[in-house]
């Protein structure tokens, strides 16, 4: 697929995207904000012109599991006060218009080509829209946070990013391909169609990395701490990790650690707590849990916990329960019937 398709330029985006899954298309204010309420949250919704004049509002949506990628039009100036999103963060790209965005504190301006958004759940917003159209992604709260706790060995806890998105950078750029890809992508399946469970698991893993990676958020320092990235990492604390990466589902060996990493068991304890801010029997329960939430996030309807979790290394199916419940704020079957539903 050319980038030229994929791209979101303003120039071409005069045009409805994702006309087939037309969810609200309506010039009655009220409608709109009880039809588009539904969708995303209760929020409310105000012309700048008392008597709305030329107001008019469209909300196309394609759905699947864990995120949605939607295209909202609203004709003349309208006021959008959602308060706090609570249950999602929106990933906001506009492709005609513009859009006045008080995130918290600080306020800024979307524009075609320049500048999108990106808003926390836990973040009061309110907005104003100019004959603005805009590529929404929404993406499930649970889902993000339970993957920034995935890469940084914390607990699953609010994540807020950065709401400003600078679309001239590489990450921005990268961003902005993906869901020209996924808008197209659902454009081509049409309301009857149907993403298959890995692609969707792959778009997924793309979006989220994108986002945790690629923006400025909370947990980024952690992010990076935890994966090494932090500082420049020694080569034997790089050969260290790779390896428990690599055989974390076989027991724990120190010396045979220590060895391949070509130095003494008491440096590596204090490098991995020096340099990734945990100890090594920690970073491997948690690149188990990480491990198993990633395969539930994917498994079958007649996945046995118990047979991937010793497939993972688990040994004692009641801590790990535990651990994971800390650790992702849900049970393994929780997660699993989840995904399921």
């Amino acid at each position: 697929m050319s980038a030229a398709v994929l791209e979101m330029s303003a120039s071409a985006s005069a045009a409805e995207r994702l006309a087939d899954f037309a969810r609200v298309a309506t010039d009655d204010v009220d409608e709109a904000a009880e039809q588009i309420g539904r969708i995303f949250c209760p929020h409310d919704l105000k012309p700048a012109q008392a008597r709305a004049a030329g107001f008019s509002a469209r909300h196309n949506c394609a759905a699947f599991d864990g995120f949605s990628i939607n295209y909202v039009t609203y004709g003349g100036s309208v006021s959008i006060d959602p308060g706090c999103l609570e249950r999602f963060f929106l990933l906001q790209v506009p492709l005609t218009g513009t859009a006045r965005i008080r995130a918290g504190a600080g306020d800024f301006d979307a524009v075609p080509d320049r500048t999108a958004s990106l808003l926390s759940p836990t973040i009061p917003t309110r907005m104003m829209w100019s004959d603005c159209a805009q590529v929404i992604l929404l993406l499930d709260r649970r889902m993000v946070e339970q993957r920034a706790a995935a890469l940084s060995g914390r607990v699953a806890g609010t994540v807020e990013f950065d709401p400003v998105i600078d679309l001239d950078a590489p990450s921005g750029r990268a961003l902005r391909t993906s869901l020209g890809g996924l808008m197209t992508l659902a454009e081509r399946l049409g309301p009857s169609g149907r993403l298959s469970p890995v692609a969707t698991a792959d778009w997924r893993e793309a979006l989220l990395d994108h986002l945790l990676n690629g923006q400025r958020h909370g947990l980024s320092d952690a992010i990076r701490t935890f994966s090494g990235q932090a500082e420049r990492l020694p080569r034997a604390l790089r050969v260290a990790r790779d390896r428990l990466a690599d055989n974390a589902g076989e027991p724990l060996d120190l010396a045979q650690l220590a060895c391949a990493a070509g130095i003494g068991i008491r440096a590596l304890q204090l490098g991995f707590r020096r340099h990734f801010g945990v100890s090594i029997s920690e970073m491997l329960l948690d690149m188990r849990l990480a491990g198993l939430h990633a395969r539930l996030a994917q498994a079958r309807p007649d996945a046995s916990i118990t047979e991937i979790a010793f497939d993972l290394g688990f040994t004692h199916l009641g801590r790990m329960a535990g651990a994971y419940r800390e650790k992702f704020g849900e049970t393994p079957s929780a997660t699993l019937r989840r995904r399921m539903s």
